[in-house]
């Protein structure tokens, strides 16, 4: 695993609480979080050993665009010479890239999300035309361990699932801030607030995940003509400045921004 920062942490708690053998990871991460030198100290992972005689079966990339193109160029000669399939999580940065640096390996590029670290991911991924069969299986069954796995068929389409659910989960916090100081300035005390808001969208997510209906219909069931939930839904639903208008242009965003990692601009 090459960088271990905030997602790369929840794929390698996912798969250590899935039982993966500590003994086959090798973890490298210039600047180490303490929560990162407490997983190698309880597991026994290696963490930052020497590279130079490793031939790994699959090399994860989980390091800040901006500093992949360095990060891929200082692995010894030996790293890409194992041939081994590049599983990468680094949001924007396309196949092209790796095969630049590292020859052609063959690479999964994936788009997990925070929940992965408690097995509630959801992760999108792509496997260029160099992938295996063999290894697209691996790369899937590595991605299942933290949740459920949908393949794409074009590497556009990365950017797409990185503005939907790589970036889905904020979206859910900010919803459930929001309506904590929602109910806050109602009156309600901001513990209580915080609570009811926290819960809500929890039972929601469960129920949700359980029904057979989709979204639309468990809103409807919500939902008594002339009553509060109604009066509520036509502020959020409004054709202009609505939920569904402002999540299209916060999900554009994104993509766009995914696109201009994966061109190379400026990172803010």
């Amino acid at each position: 695993m090459l960088g271990a920062g905030r997602m790369g942490l929840a794929m390698l708690e996912g798969w250590l609480l899935s039982g993966l053998d500590p003994a086959r990871v090798v973890v490298c991460d210039p600047a180490p979080s303490a929560r990162l030198e407490e997983l190698a100290g309880q597991h026994g992972l290696r963490l930052n050993p020497p590279l130079d005689n490793l031939a790994p079966v699959v090399l994860v990339v989980a390091v800040k665009p901006q500093a992949l193109a360095d990060a891929l160029s200082a692995l010894p000669d030996n790293i890409a010479a194992a041939h081994p399939l590049v599983l990468s999580i680094a949001a924007g940065a396309p196949v092209a890239l790796f095969t630049s640096i590292l020859g052609e390996v063959p690479v999964v590029r994936a788009m997990p999300n925070t929940p992965a670290a408690i097995g509630k991911g959801m992760t999108g991924l792509y496997a260029s035309e160099t992938v295996s069969g063999a290894q697209r299986a691996l790369a899937r069954a590595l991605l299942a361990v933290l949740g459920e796995v949908v393949e794409v068929p074009t590497e556009a389409d990365i950017d797409k699932v990185t503005a939907i659910s790589g970036s889905g989960p904020a979206y859910v916090f900010l919803l459930a801030e929001c309506l904590a100081e929602a109910g806050a300035a109602l009156g309600l005390d901001e513990h209580t607030a915080a609570q009811l808001a926290r819960r809500t969208l929890i039972g929601a997510a469960a129920l949700l995940e359980q029904a057979e209906e989709d979204p639309a219909a468990l809103r409807r069931a919500v939902t008594s003509p002339g009553g509060t939930t109604e009066a509520a839904l036509n502020v959020l639903m409004a054709d202009d400045g609505g939920l569904c208008p402002l999540m299209r242009r916060a999900t554009a965003a994104a993509e766009h921004r995914a696109r201009e990692l994966a061109g190379g601009g400026e990172n803010s």
